[in-house]
């Protein structure tokens, strides 16, 4: 076992939560919030989404959400997009950081509900996706693996549909001359366990050496910590979280939605900072973003340090006491 020495947060609280909300927040209270996240020291943060405001109404205000937000260098401001006419209108959006990024769904059930097509039409569209991409001269920056461990509406998902998909992949950049980018296995719906984690961790860079490997996680079931460490004891140094464990994508089929949010950004920062591992973030900073994100939703989040306190607060308390 020999943890990462850095890890690399890719914060989508802003995007991932409030799109899972069938309360519409003001604007001002959004950007107020990518504000706070953005002088905490992490380096992307996720800031909306460019889909169809039938779908998705509270992300219809993407464009103003980013024209409101403060820039800082260092720091990406991305957004998400399911279509080509998508990615269009997030290129054409001033302050949205362009990241080439592709999808690939492990079922067919999941893929029609959030895609409203099968498996291997997405995957042609996705192929579109990254003619897109070449065209515009953006780089391939990252692939998500959705649903890489179960599958709320088909059950367990087995390796080997990861794998096809690590195989498409890697056809996919070598026709195109283009180096694998990093690869996301996706904990969507909440089935991951350690064990597992760490073996498809294994199986994906058995199948493509030298791969980075990221993990996007959910809380769904109070597994994400544990999965979180698993994933650590692996050397894994990419992950996707969420500020105040906010979010959850509204077309997993849960029966409740407010137990599917990701992993909370803040308390992974505290597990890496009490084990040596470096993330370049201020957690107080981190932890005062949090406590906004709860007023701003005007309930209880499911975070714990938020709530708690860092423990680097306490000692310093206890030193001056």
């Amino acid at each position: 076992m020999q943890f990462p020495k850095f890890v690399e947060f890719h914060e989508e609280g802003p995007r991932e939560g409030f799109q899972s909300e069938k309360q519409h927040y003001p604007l001002a209270q959004r950007a107020a919030l990518v504000d706070a996240l953005t002088d905490t020291g992490l380096r992307r943060i996720q800031v909306a989404s460019f889909v169809s405001p039938k779908m998705v109404p509270t992300m219809a205000d993407a464009p103003q959400l980013f024209a409101a937000i403060r820039k800082r260098e260092g720091v990406r401001h991305t957004a998400l997009w399911l279509s080509v006419r998508g990615f269009e209108q997030a290129a054409a959006t001033p302050g949205v950081d362009l990241d080439g990024k592709l999808f690939f769904y492990t079922t067919e059930r999941f893929c029609q509900a959030n895609n409203s097509c099968g498996t291997q039409e997405h995957r042609r569209r996705q192929l579109e996706w990254l003619d897109a991409y070449q065209h515009r001269g953006l780089p391939l920056e990252a692939v998500y693996i959705i649903a890489a461990f179960g599958c709320q509406h088909e059950g367990v998902v087995p390796v080997e549909a990861v794998l096809d998909i690590v195989d498409f992949v890697a056809g996919a950049c070598a026709e195109r001359g283009l180096p694998l980018p990093h690869l996301y296995l996706g904990d969507t719906v909440g089935w991951a366990n350690p064990e597992e984690v760490k073996r498809r961790v294994r199986a994906v860079r058995e199948r493509a050496p030298g791969v980075r490997v990221g993990l996007h996680l959910h809380d769904t079931r109070g597994m994400g910590a544990a999965n979180f460490y698993a994933a650590l004891q692996e050397g894994v140094d990419l992950f996707d979280s969420s500020v105040a464990g906010l979010g959850g994508c509204p077309f997993s089929n849960h029966a409740d939605m407010q137990a599917a949010g990701n992993v909370c950004t803040e308390d992974m920062v505290q597990m890496c900072h009490e084990l040596g591992i470096a993330t370049g973030i201020d957690l107080d900073r981190l932890i005062e973003a949090s406590r906004l994100a709860e007023r701003i939703i005007g309930r209880t989040l499911s975070g714990r340090s938020m709530h708690s306190g860092s423990l680097d607060a306490h000692r310093a308390a206890l030193a001056a006491a």
